[in-house]
């Protein structure tokens, strides 16, 4: 059994992105071929928003958002505390400082009480200036946003939503990658919308911003790539994974229908078990992960151990909270305590999921998990 069946995926749709790659190779348009430009068209439209830049992958794609609001020093950006660590690693890259923030343990995303408790603390005890929240879509589920978009307005804050893992999602129906001032995601080989390498990219309607960003992702480019008109980065989605991302969006919507079945099933047979994850009523997951909450690490180690005798794979995502990692030491502000983190990191696990997923396996994951208590 695979976590994340990349090798079912392509085995069905083989035909159609092997000639899409075919296509690229004897055009040899490998770098800004005409498929990076149909796919963020088709991307934006998909999104429901004016403008889309596809880049290097979704780390760049966060600091490019950043780049294009000039946060720097003396800006506080306003983090979860519990995330994948680009989220934060973006926010000293470009020069500012980090104040992570807890989340709730329900549905693992950015709590709204949280966040605004730490924008009062920079606001009363730092001589910061408040600037942006990064609102981490986690696991597939959309943050609570119209709460984010509230509290941002209340204190002049930019929202930089983080979608990397919740392509596809949506708040009735308004797809995730629209929630943000600027939204980013990233097309990592596993993500919901994945391809064969590294990939990422920026939505904005804001028609200034999205000429910065076009911009800043290759170089600084003014009207050409020779003209540099500002300090910028490498960071071009090359024209293979365009072609790859472009065929496997026709099958994305029926993927993600499949991975909500998934859901409920372990849902339906392991809520007497561990704590399943809430949806939230509106809310659609991506599914990007399916994330467990256990009695304690005992219990999670004890699982992980049982499901591994089986040959079931598991990961835990994610070990250590943002604000105890040693890359952010003298880096951060410790504005607000983050409890909420510090528990889910002693009891999270996930279990497989994909869209390829048979119902044997799940079987198979819930009567080891059962027979495991």
């Amino acid at each position: 059994m695979e976590f994340r069946d990349l090798k079912k995926q392509y085995q069905a749709h083989q035909k159609e992105i092997d000639a899409a790659m075919k296509a690229v190779i004897e055009e040899t348009r490998y770098i800004s071929g005409p498929q990076v430009a149909r796919l963020e068209e088709k991307l934006a439209a998909y999104v429901g928003v004016k403008h889309c830049i596809a880049c290097g992958n979704g780390t760049d794609a966060l600091q490019l958002a950043l780049m294009a609001w000039n946060i720097g020093a003396g800006d506080a950006v306003f983090v979860p505390d519990f995330t994948f660590f680009s989220s934060g690693e973006v926010v000293p890259l470009v020069g500012a400082v980090p104040v992570f923030v807890d989340v709730r343990e329900d549905t693992y995303n950015i709590s709204p009480e949280s966040l605004e408790e730490a924008i009062e603390y920079v606001l009363r005890h730092t001589d910061l200036k408040p600037r942006v929240v990064v609102a981490v879509d986690l696991f597939g589920q959309p943050a609570e946003h119209e709460k984010i978009h509230e509290i941002a307005e209340k204190y002049q804050l930019l929202v930089l939503e983080d979608a990397a893992q919740s392509f596809g999602g949506r708040i009735g129906e308004r797809r995730t990658c629209s929630f943000g001032d600027i939204s980013t995601t990233s097309f990592f080989p596993s993500k919901p919308l994945g391809c064969y390498g590294d990939g990422g990219a920026v939505f904005t309607d804001n028609d200034e911003w999205a000429d910065i960003l076009r911009s800043l992702h290759v170089h600084g480019k003014g009207g050409d790539k020779y003209d540099n008109v500002r300090i910028g980065l490498n960071s071009r989605l090359d024209t293979l994974q365009a072609a790859v991302l472009l065929e496997k969006m026709d099958s994305l919507d029926e993927e993600l229908k499949r991975c909500d079945q998934i859901a409920a099933a372990y849902t339906k047979r392991l809520a007497d078990v561990v704590r399943t994850p809430e949806i939230l009523p509106g809310m659609q997951s991506a599914w990007a992960q399916y994330t467990v909450l256990t009695e304690n690490k005992e219990e999670r180690e004890r699982l992980i151990a049982a499901l591994k005798e089986e040959g079931i794979p598991t990961a835990v995502y994610y070990k250590k909270p943002m604000h105890l990692q040693q890359a952010f030491a003298g880096k951060l502000i410790e504005a607000v305590p983050c409890t909420q983190t510090e528990k889910i990191c002693g009891r999270c696990l996930s279990l497989p999921m994909h869209p390829y997923l048979e119902e044997e396996q799940i079987e198979a994951v819930c009567e080891r998990m059962i027979g495991a208590q």
